[in-house]
């Protein structure tokens, strides 16, 4: 039985042994190029890291040739041979695989099959058809022998890694001359609100590059469909816009709509000081005082009631503070300036109306809640002096009564 059991081990660990050989043997591109190439940044040192390696695939799936044969010079000669395509041929050259669905399946059902014809309608796969060998390609954005899967950081088309990538084309100045459009783009994205919580919180909930120019059918956003691009995110902001005046006045004048006013890369944080009449807002841009001039009424009244929300509840937010700092119980005054709070952020979005009929009423009801939370605060901050003051005069009373009956125990002992 032992015996039997030595056997049936040997025979297990020649048949690994030989599976193992047969392999390499049936792979010798990857055999002997880690034999000869050096350097960390080889093709097939990197390529061990690659996502296609993983699925299984090696360099014959993509260059094709006859992967057992170890003489370079035969693998040419071998059918199917392709070798490195031209920059011009490398859309194509992976549409082979990324557009076939029944090949895909196998591999991975969920990935779309659609990117090639996607890149034929966007500005670099137009300009690639045109002959501009100088766009980007497959490559350019996923790399090549060091290709990762796009949901690790590692990954050069990972959501925090997108925007780099781009700029290695977009921040390049020299590169981009001959295109007449700007490389500022990375530089003002990195300050913008949406470049902090990407680049520096990591947040990749936040939008890159491709969340709004898209990715693989990539064009820059134009004056129609800018609006629908930020729209995807500020549903409701977009919303608002449409049903406002300024959205016939903006078609008109030829202006971009949300870009008019919060830019488009170097999109900085809203602020309240971009409503009103006053130097530096955005409303003074367009609107000046001056006889029958509703824009210029409105921007004003809209950022006077704004401003007074915002000073009710910081008034009612420091005093219910104040109140809870000398252990009084303020969890209803509490749970109304989070309503406060929900007023004064619903009508920050109402802004986007431009109609003071529209914003008032929800400017007045935060008002009025701050107002009265301001008030129930004072009076719980009495209540705790009133405590106080009655506890003083109570602790004095009892000092008095000890004080006397002490003196009094001392005469009865006499």
């Amino acid at each position: 039985m032992k015996r039997m059991l030595i056997s049936v081990l040997f025979i297990g660990v020649a048949m690994s042994l030989g599976s193992v050989n047969r392999t390499m043997a049936a792979d010798q591109c990857i055999t002997c190029h880690l034999e000869w190439e050096e350097g960390a940044n080889a093709p097939s040192k990197l390529f061990q890291a690659d996502i296609h390696r993983e699925a299984g695939l090696s360099c014959a799936d993509c260059h094709g040739g006859d992967p057992s044969l170890d003489d370079m010079d035969k693998v040419r000669q071998s059918k199917g041979y392709i070798g490195a395509p031209k920059t011009a041929q490398i859309p194509q050259f992976c549409a082979r695989c990324h557009s076939d669905a029944t090949y895909m399946k196998k591999y991975n059902p969920a990935l779309p099959i659609d990117q090639f014809d996607k890149y034929k309608t966007s500005m670099h796969g137009k300009l690639l058809i045109n002959g501009d060998v100088k766009v980007a390609t497959c490559i350019s954005c996923h790399s090549v022998h060091d290709i990762r899967n796009a949901k690790i950081p590692t990954s050069t088309v990972y959501p925090v890694n997108i925007p780099k990538t781009c700029s290695h084309c977009h921040s390049d100045s020299t590169y981009m001359k001959p295109y007449g459009i700007p490389t500022d783009q990375y530089a003002n994205f990195a300050q913008s609100v949406h470049g902090i919580a990407l680049l520096q919180k990591e947040d990749i909930g936040a939008p890159a590059c491709n969340d709004c120019h898209g990715n693989h059918g990539a064009t820059p956003p134009g004056v129609d469909d800018i609006a629908a691009v930020c729209g995807v995110c500020h549903a409701k902001n977009a919303s608002l816009f449409d049903q406002s005046p300024h959205k016939k006045a903006f078609e008109e004048g030829g202006m971009k709509q949300c870009e008019t006013c919060h830019s488009n890369h170097l999109i900085k944080t809203p602020a309240d000081s971009m409503l009103g009449v006053a130097p530096g807002s955005v409303c003074a841009d367009c609107h000046s005082q001056g006889e029958q001039n509703k824009g210029y009424e409105t921007a004003a009244a809209m950022s006077l009631l704004l401003d007074s929300l915002v000073h009710e509840e910081k008034k009612a937010s420091d005093i219910i503070g104040d109140a809870e700092k000398k252990g009084m119980a303020v969890d209803d005054e509490a749970f109304a300036l989070k309503d406060v709070h929900t007023s004064l952020v619903e009508s920050r979005t109402l802004v986007h109306a431009f109609s003071l009929d529209k914003i008032k009423p929800e400017l007045d009801k935060g008002i009025k809640l701050a107002a009265a939370t301001y008030t129930q605060g004072t009076g719980i901050i009495d209540d705790y002096y009133f405590r106080r003051k009655g506890l003083g005069i109570a602790t004095i009373i009892i000092t008095l009564l000890a004080l006397l009956i002490w003196l009094k125990i001392r005469q009865v002992e006499k």
